[in-house]
């Protein structure tokens, strides 16, 4: 195969699909591996791994001082990550965020952002160094812990990876989009992280549910209140996919008169809440907030947020409940541990898989640096060797060096050195040849050899390397764990909310309206009630259909020719001004039906429902509410029926009048009631179907309107009959239109 220094320059013809696919593959795999998802080991990605490593070749040790942004983001874009420094900066002041990392790797001085959103400072004005617990994820870097590759320029090393003595992936928590994969995992709490790995050690085959025991959640940084259930917890943890409920964290202060406000004191991890007080105030300006007065930033250095109640009547619960609904004080913080392995192959884990990750890298570090150890003991235990033999032959020695020109081959053949020990006899200082050095010396050697002996049996026994990572753990749990200030856990662990219901006046204000919806289908919300619909003005050609006076907070039950029913709420309706918006916008209404009746929503009514082919049935309108936009289907009439009627059933008897103008009365009981279906036959017909339906009382008679007067008939024994029957002409002065309203 031809090198590729051999094809540069040339032209080959290749398809497109193959040349897109090669190039699109490798760009995919570089955000895959290079950018977006973090290594299980350390929890990190690699712009995070080099700054930290910039900056611990800079010297930056929490003892020590800080130094320019700048300068670090300078030295990570110079000699490891070739890429814009606004993007390196942008990494280096997450790191440093106390709001957005649980356990911050960069201690920042200066201005870094804060929990409104607003933004760090440049680079040239703030400063920089590590954390502890950065630190920790360096240790033993030097002592050969971790691989090492060659920097993007061939000039210098970087590692692969870092000795993580630290928990970082689950502490901190990584988020990233990669190419048709992403990564979201929430930090938690570093003692309970601690807690649950020494538990693993001791129990390799531990079940998910007993290690969630141990690691019952999340720990945000910046508090609030996780209210899943103990279930949803366990299934999220073990499929390594699933999502966490949030909500912020709130009192209720008594004030005078009986009078009293929320004050919110935590807000859900990554709302911003300079955000959140603007959305909250545009519900407020858009009415959907009834129950809420007012909203105030009294936060300094900590988060409060005060909401004040239109009436001390109000329940604090049903108020909070109302927020939590609409809007960002509860949130749901998704869990998706996509990771690279331990080969650098992406893939979900479930925490188990993640803690045991963890656990292994310390176990290869552990390895590494006791190999490590155990070479420079052995290298330092041969120099000692030969010190002590040359004290031994001290007047030998000195007179070998006086006198001969080349000393050090002397030296070892006399007294059987290795060049190593030659070496280090030739290299001492006189001030060594001292008695006390040569105790020192002893002391030193039977101390190493101790310790060699120490390293061969840990390396040699699985068991004592466990029992050495489990002696790390807890001292990471003594450092960072929940006795100190920073591992005291933030987040709340509450239940799951009961059900508190929470009545539509608190979501939107109570006002009166009139629904207008025209014969075409266009619709739209009045203010007040009217009287007389003739002012109201609709598009040429167009007429008034449905002229309901409702509130704001009701619900519509729209009932259509395709015999599904749809719900719109009011509060959904454009304004008056205008002719509207077309109803088929706000539902899923085909083209070719039309709305047979529009109706306010009441619970406990029942409805009649018929089709043109004089079948039909009672329905609770309770059943009939739609939950979508593409409605609820309830009568299903035959291949050539449509619905077209709906009466709501307020009497004892059922009048039905065919196109072919025969009426005929029944009783209400002769009709079933269904939850869906065609219905029974209400009346028969030789040519025609059905044209309208009503359900009224008999004592009171049956009324129809026309001509713009309402009259009344209660002679009505002639039209009564039983159900299916094909009925009688109506008396003298029913419409022509065969309708009863």
């Amino acid at each position: 195969m031809a090198s590729n220094a051999a094809l540069a320059g040339q032209i080959r013809p290749e398809p497109l699909a193959n040349a897109l696919g090669e190039r699109y593959l490798s760009y995919a795999l570089s955000t895959i591996m290079s950018r977006s998802l973090p290594d299980v080991r350390d929890g990190l990605k690699p712009v995070h791994r080099r700054l930290l490593y910039a900056m611990r070749q800079l010297r930056l040790d929490p003892g020590q001082g800080y130094k320019k942004s700048a300068r670090v983001v300078g030295d990570v874009i110079g000699k490891f990550h070739p890429h814009g420094d606004q993007a390196v900066y942008d990494a280096l002041v997450r790191l440093a965020q106390d709001f957005a990392q649980r356990y911050p790797l960069i201690d920042g001085q200066g201005n870094f952002g804060n929990i409104d959103g607003d933004n760090a400072a440049a680079m040239r004005y703030t400063e920089a160094r590590l954390t502890a617990i950065a630190q920790a994820l360096l240790d033993g870097i030097d002592e050969n812990a971790v691989d090492l590759r060659p920097t993007y320029d061939g000039e210098g090393e970087e590692p692969v990876v870092l000795p993580a003595a630290f928990p970082n992936l689950l502490a901190n928590g990584a988020q990233g989009i990669a190419v048709g994969m992403a990564t979201s995992i929430p930090p938690h709490n570093a003692g309970e992280i601690c807690d649950a790995l020494l538990h693993l050690i001791r129990t390799p085959k531990s079940t998910i549910a007993k290690l969630v025991d141990f690691m019952p959640g999340p720990d945000f940084p910046t508090g609030g209140e996780l209210v899943d259930s103990r279930e949803t917890l366990v299934e999220a943890y073990s499929t390594g996919r699933g999502s966490f409920r949030v909500r912020a964290r709130w009192t209720q202060e008594k004030l005078k008169g009986g009078n009293w406000q929320i004050v919110v004191t935590e807000i859900p991890y990554q709302v911003q809440k300079s955000r959140l007080i603007e959305k909250i105030a545009e519900l407020m300006a858009a009415k959907k907030l009834a129950m809420l007065a007012d909203i105030r930033d009294e936060s300094t250095m900590d988060v409060r947020l005060v909401l004040e109640p239109k009436s001390r009547n109000v329940e604090p619960q049903v108020l909070m409940e109302s927020l939590f609904r609409q809007t960002d004080l509860e949130t749901r913080v998704p869990l998706n541990m996509n990771v690279l392995d331990a080969s650098s192959v992406p893939r979900v884990m479930n925490l188990r898989e993640v803690l045991q990750a963890f656990l292994d890298h310390r176990q290869v570090v552990l390895v590494r640096r006791s190999k490590f150890r155990l070479e420079e003991i052995n290298r330092r235990i041969e120099v000692l060797g030969g010190y002590l033999i040359a004290y031994l032959n001290l007047d030998a020695v000195i007179r070998i060096i006086r006198n001969e020109d080349e000393p050090k081959p002397v030296l070892m053949k006399k007294f059987k050195l290795t060049d190593n020990q030659a070496e280090a006899i030739l290299n001492m200082r006189l001030r060594s040849l001292r008695k006390l050095e040569e105790m020192e010396i002893k002391r030193e050697h039977a101390t190493l050899t101790k310790e060699r002996k120490e390293l061969k049996e840990l390396l040699a026994d699985e068991g004592k390397r466990w029992d050495a990572i489990a002696a790390e753990i807890k001292r990471m749990r003594e450092n960072f764990g929940a006795k100190t200030k920073l591992g005291r856990r933030r987040t709340e662990l509450g239940e799951p909310p009961s059900d508190v219901i929470v009545p539509l006046e608190a979501m939107v204000e109570r006002e009166d309206v009139t629904v207008l919806c025209s014969e075409k289908g266009w619709i739209r919300a009045v203010k007040g009630h009217m009287t007389d619909d003739s002012e109201a003005k609709y598009k040429e050609g167009d007429a008034a259909k449905f002229v309901l006076p409702c509130q704001t907070t009701d619900k519509l039950v729209i009932f259509a020719t395709d015999g599904k029913f749809y719900t719109l709420g009011v509060d959904k309706l454009p304004g008056g001004r205008g002719h509207g918006e077309p109803v088929r916008l706000m539902i899923d209404l085909a083209q070719d039906q039309d709305i047979v009746a529009v109706l306010v929503h009441k619970p406990e009514r029942k409805l009649l429902l018929a089709s043109s082919d004089g079948r039909g049935f009672i329905a609770e309108e309770n059943e009939v509410l739609a939950a979508t936009r593409t409605g609820k289907q309830v009568m299903t009439p035959g291949e050539e029926a449509r619905a077209v009627a709906l009466a709501p059933v307020e009497g004892d008897t059922v009048a039905v009048i065919g196109e072919n103008r025969k009426l005929l009365l029944f009783p209400l009981a002769e009709v079933p009631a269904l939850n869906r279906g065609r219905g029974v036959i209400l009346q028969k017909y030789r040519n025609g179907g059905l044209s309208d339906i009503c359900v009224f009382g008999m004592a009171e008679g049956l009324t129809w309107k026309s001509g713009g007067r309402t009259m009344t008939e209660t002679n009505l024994k002639e039209w009564v009959g039983q159900r299916a029957q094909s009925g009688r002409l109506p008396p003298r002065g029913f419409p022509r239109t065969n309708k009863f309203g």
